[in-house]
């Protein structure tokens, strides 16, 4: 498995157009504005997946995270983003994938234009022990009032409160 500080990410800037490809060490070091996929996975009864991020990750360590996803590649789309990181972190590959919105989130780490999915699979899953510690299926009600006093990743949650806004949860 190539080493995430190595992958070659798409830079973008705030328009979301591309403008360089750069390894993930510098996207991060520099903080530059790149792309992510983010895919909401939901079972039969409309529970939400949350997962549990490994603490070796570059940004969030050991936050919950209600979205399956990450970095887009260059000369990547998002959609090719969706499907790998979705394979590679849950063992998902079966499932037709909605796209949501784009959706474009900063903070003091993290600058990001992302694509949000959604999909529909009830499990069982593979995780993915270098990204994913653990997870459960929760009702998105439950999620929103645990993320008052638990560490979610604040771009997942962003993204989840415009679900619920726009009805899409």
């Amino acid at each position: 498995m190539e080493q995430p500080d190595s992958e070659i990410v798409q830079i973008v800037d705030r328009d979301n157009r591309e403008i360089a490809a750069v390894s993930r060490r510098i996207m991060r070091e520099q903080r530059l504005i790149h792309r992510a996929s983010y895919i909401l996975v939901f079972n039969d009864q409309d529970e939400l997946f949350v997962q549990q991020r490994t603490m070796n990750k570059d940004i969030y360590p050991g936050y919950l995270d209600v979205a399956a996803g990450g970095v887009v590649l260059a000369r990547e789309s998002y959609e090719e983003s969706a499907g790998r990181e979705l394979l590679e972190e849950l063992g998902i590959s079966d499932v037709t994938l909605e796209p949501c919105f784009d959706h474009f989130y900063e903070d003091a780490n993290n600058r990001v234009w992302g694509r949000v999915f959604r999909c529909r699979h009830n499990g069982p899953f593979i995780l993915q022990p270098e990204e994913v510690q653990d997870g459960a299926f929760m009702p998105v009600k439950r999620v929103l009032a645990m993320s008052e006093g638990e560490n979610f990743t604040p771009d997942g949650i962003e993204i989840l409160q415009r679900l619920r806004i726009e009805r899409q949860v």
